[in-house]
């Protein structure tokens, strides 16, 4: 497709379109396994047609509980390819997550892997479903997950409850003649740019998670316009250890890829060692990655070692120094994004040094996005060089945040305030300053503080919770938190620590516990914390 041809476009459109233009060369490598864009499309098709004969189709929600990989990439285009609404569900969820999600989206059908780095997620589910049992069958009918009705595992298993499903082309498997290809392109046929493909979860600043809705028309238009202005190429074998089930994976990694052909390397786990071999073994171009992936892969005693010659970029300074290095990080280009707007909504041009007087910027809007800065207080529109709450409109802002009222998302005019604070400056390009609300960002994963200081009150020595970001220049923040100890009572960082980390994913878990007396927490005069002064009396704490 030519670029004006993404517009109007729809996933199983473009992976037909892959298909014949890219045909059998790589698409996503993980480990021995390699699938090339023409076996996406053929292993997408059949599994598409199992969902059809399972009762799946337009509408349904079909939840994806996998790692990154030929599987999660054959399950999302088989959902999308019969008008399904995909939900990626996070891998690293403890059972109360995983509970809360699967029932907040109505998940229907579940797409699963036995088990992702060693934890089991049979268990997890066992526990978030409940009723899951031996005495459960595949057809489900569970009161704690009332619209669930199937569980397929991509793998061997030995539960009642779920059936045993594959991803891989298999003969063995027959489907009703009724369910050909020609039946499941009439199918595709109905499926519209503006009907809803994915449904994405992300923290916001309320203890619950926000279910972010994007079109089929978002998906396939802004991966492309994204990469007009990141320049990826069809030769490029893209290594990123981050998620698909985040826009930071399935967005910047395999949808990119997708628009020009390229390559995307996959491993069951982060592990600098093994990741060093495998850049080296796969001639691995580019790195997409959060900066404490590039610490600790430039740490790792055997990289001066490894030959990572064809590296053409480091993401972000993931691998630093390759060839195309800025040394200064105030002039690397740069973008600003969200899930909101499926990815960036602002952004530099990716393969030059910024200007001098656009130092520290993320660039312009990219295409078709309408931006205003306004007053968070009285919501009044600012002039270019003053600072606000950044909104846009338009582009590609989500449909919807789910089981959200449109009042409740949008403000009169149509715009999404982003709480994030930032100005334009005369040339159009958008300077950020940081959040205004509380949310943590934490290397790229959004985190609730009132979710952690829930989990936290759990606990029986402690009174009450405090949960700040603290700076951290590989992460971006950590998550910390203040703890008050029930009277006669003594926080033991250690037993916290591990109470809460069974309750919630590892990347949430306070990375910092300060005890505090109830005296010292900085408070309003109406007696609320003041969050700000709590992050610079820890920060005190810890340089001590």
């Amino acid at each position: 497709m030519r670029p004006h041809e993404f517009d109007g476009a729809t996933i199983p459109e473009w992976i037909r379109h892959a298909a014949r233009q890219f045909g059998e060369r790589e698409w996503v490598v993980l480990g021995d396994e390699r699938m090339s864009f023409a076996e996406a499309e053929r292993r997408s098709g059949q599994l598409a047609r199992r969902m059809l004969a399972a009762g799946v189709g337009k509408g349904s929600r079909v939840g994806l509980l996998l790692p990154n990989g030929p599987d999660f990439v054959v399950a999302w285009l088989a959902a999308s390819r019969i008008g399904a609404l995909v939900v990626p569900i996070c891998t690293y969820y403890q059972s109360a997550e995983l509970a809360w999600t699967l029932r907040h989206a109505d998940v229907h059908l579940l797409l699963t892997a036995p088990a992702v780095a060693g934890h089991d997620l049979l268990d997890r589910l066992e526990q978030a479903g409940g009723e899951l049992g031996p005495s459960a069958t595949p057809n489900l009918r569970l009161s704690t997950l009332p619209y669930l009705r199937h569980v397929w595992v991509l793998g061997p298993h030995e539960r009642a409850w779920a059936t045993r499903a594959t991803t891989r082309l298999d003969s063995a498997n027959e489907l009703p003649a009724t369910l050909d290809d020609e039946f499941l392109s009439a199918i595709e046929r109905d499926v519209t740019p503006a009907d809803p493909a994915l449904l994405v979860y992300t923290s916001g600043s309320t203890a619950d998670p926000k279910g972010v809705v994007h079109g089929h028309g978002t998906l396939v238009r802004h991966a492309h316009r994204v990469n007009t202005r990141r320049g990826l190429e069809s030769s490029d074998r893209l290594y990123t250890p981050m998620p698909f089930f985040w826009l930071g994976g399935l967005h910047t990694a395999l949808l990119s890829a997708m628009t020009v052909g390229a390559c995307v390397l996959c491993e069951e786990r982060f592990d600098p060692p093994e990741t060093l071999s495998m850049l080296e073994r796969e001639r691995a171009t580019l790195v997409l990655g959060w900066p404490y992936h590039g610490k600790a892969l430039r740490d790792d005693p055997g990289f001066a070692a490894r030959d990572l010659g064809a590296l053409r970029a480091g993401a972000r300074n993931a691998i630093p120094p390759t060839r195309d290095e800025i040394a200064d990080p105030e002039l690397r280009p740069n973008w600003l994004g969200m899930t909101e707007a499926f990815g960036p909504h602002c952004m530099s041009e990716m393969d030059r040094a910024l200007p001098e007087a656009a130092r520290g910027s993320f660039g312009p809007p990219l295409p078709d996005f309408e931006h205003v800065i306004v007053d968070p207080d009285t919501g009044r529109a600012l002039d270019a060089g003053e600072t606000g709450e950044i909104c846009f409109r338009g582009g590609s802002l989500m449909q919807a945040l789910y089981k959200v009222e449109r009042q409740d998302t949008f403000d009169p005019d149509g715009f999404y305030h982003t709480g994030d604070g930032g100005r334009f400056d005369a040339q159009g390009r958008l300077f950020f300053t940081g959040r205004l609300g509380d949310t943590i960002k934490t290397a790229g994963a959004n985190v609730s503080p009132r979710e952690v200081e829930l989990a936290l009150e759990t606990c029986p020595t402690v009174k009450e919770a405090y949960v700040v970001g603290l700076p951290d220049p590989q992460r971006g923040e950590v998550v910390a938190a203040a703890l008050v100890a029930h009277a006669g009572a003594a926080v033991d960082a250690e037993e916290v620590r591990a109470k809460v980390r069974a309750e919630l994913a590892a990347f949430k878990v306070p990375r910092i516990l300060v005890p505090l007396a109830k005296d010292e927490l900085p408070e309003t005069a109406t007696g609320k914390i003041r969050k700000d002064r709590l992050r610079d009396l820890l920060i005190e704490r810890l340089e001590r």
